[in-house]
């Protein structure tokens, strides 16, 4: 008789509506109505949407405008992204209690790696079950897990566990869904085709011309028709997804890969000179964010979307690595000198890349060291004082200082 073969270890965890959840939890009046949060503005995208919203068939990335139409008595919310990162922060600490083995995808999700931690907490499952109940019991909020022998199985299952929306109200989903070894396919086949990673909308309208409905349909495709459908990469890809086959490991949380912030103007700019501030803001909230991790980067990025959506990006790769946001800005403002503005700029940011750990003694540009002393003077009053104490001239706003902070405009500006 052949051994049972072990319970899977891979989990997929992933917060159930978990900006609007946290806001819920402040403000408990909210709950059971359908609440938005996200950017408030003409140009606000929706960041989540409550249960009840979803209903309405309103969806994250969705123009705040179109929202209002779905449910025009819907609760719009602005966002709040640091008091989201707290929570995620805390979160993550509950993951970590059960195994070092958690890759973050985004703060309020997370895979892990448990097969070795079941002689301490149990299986798969038991410590889904545990996680689930570990976050309502401190955070007060409500997560949905999936257990999978692989990573791309956890996370469809994650999403069969949770919530249903409806107009005739929100349908609790099982909270955690198992897709046992050797039910892979059982559970993977009869899901659309969509489920995979990698189906987007022009892939799914090829597929659909073959008469491919479900996963199970697309692994029964011969491999050479469907790499003449999709190409060599993607049809190999989908392949081995629509057979259950995923390698990955979960690989736990790795560095920063990159540094940036960006803004989006309720109007658009034409006038080089204004952008070029906006631009020294940017650069300043960079260096700040290098120096809080003590990194610095090599590579200046500078992203330029124009009015008609078109996007485009210009890097200089610096001949040292710098967390100087004086550094960043003079690199940026190079790059957007090559750029015509004139036709309109909707959103304009800046980022570094190419990170490696240092200090600011060691890393300025021109050799100025005194520019790196006043950027640790600065950081110094802002710690003390708040971010808002003092900031490049740029920054002053009807007599005040409006620094760039991290999940400013996230989702979009205000009117």
């Amino acid at each position: 008789m052949s051994p049972e073969p072990s319970p899977p270890g891979i989990l997929h965890m992933d917060m159930d509506a978990f900006f609007v959840a946290v806001e819920v939890h402040r403000d408990p009046s909210l709950a059971g109505r359908p609440v938005v949060v996200g950017g408030a503005g003409a140009r606000g995208v929706v960041a989540a949407a409550s249960y009840e919203a979803r209903a309405f068939g309103i969806h994250s990335a969705m123009p705040s405008g179109r929202a209002r139409r779905l449910c025009p008595h819907a609760v719009f919310l602005p966002g709040h992204h640091e008091r989201y990162s707290e929570v995620s922060t805390r979160i993550m600490a509950i993951l970590h209690s059960f195994t070092p083995l958690v890759e973050p995808l985004s703060l309020d999700e997370a895979f892990l790696d448990v097969t070795g931690a079941r002689r301490l907490w149990g299986t798969g499952p038991e410590i889904a079950v545990k996680i689930r109940q570990a976050v309502l019991d401190q955070e007060g909020l409500t997560c949905s897990v999936g257990v999978a022998p692989t990573k791309f199985l956890a996370k469809l299952a994650s999403e069969a566990a949770k919530p249903v929306a409806a107009l005739d109200g929100v349908r609790p989903g099982p909270g955690v869904v198992v897709v046992p070894v050797g039910g892979e396919l059982r559970f993977l086949h009869p899901l659309p085709v969509r489920a995979l990673w990698g189906v987007g909308p022009k892939t799914h309208e090829r597929l659909d011309r073959l008469g491919i409905a479900t996963v199970g349909d697309l692994a029964a495709l011969p491999l050479d028709t469907l790499v003449a459908t999709v190409g060599d990469a993607s049809g190999h890809h989908l392949h081995a997804l629509a057979n259950g086959i995923d390698d990955r490991a979960v690989i736990p949380e790795q560095g920063l890969k990159s540094v940036g912030h960006e803004e989006t103007f309720v109007e658009d700019h034409h006038d080089a000179v204004r952008l070029g501030r906006e631009l020294t803001r940017l650069a300043d909230a960079v260096g700040r964010r290098l120096r809080a991790h003590g990194l610095a980067g090599r590579t200046v990025v500078l992203k330029v979307r124009f009015g008609d959506f078109r996007t485009i990006s210009r890097s200089l790769t610096l001949p040292d690595a710098t967390d100087s946001g004086r550094v960043v800005a003079r690199a940026a403002h190079g790059l957007l000198a090559a750029v015509d503005v004139s036709v309109g700029v909707r959103l304009i940011g800046v980022s570094v890349s190419g990170l490696v750990a240092g200090g600011t003694e060691q890393l300025t540009l021109d050799g100025a060291s005194e520019w790196g002393e006043a950027d640790l003077a600065m950081d110094r009053i802002r710690d003390r004082f708040g971010v808002d104490a003092i900031a490049p001239a740029v920054s002053l706003r009807d007599g005040g200082v409006r620094p760039k902070q991290r999940g400013d405009q996230q989702w979009g500006p205000g009117d």
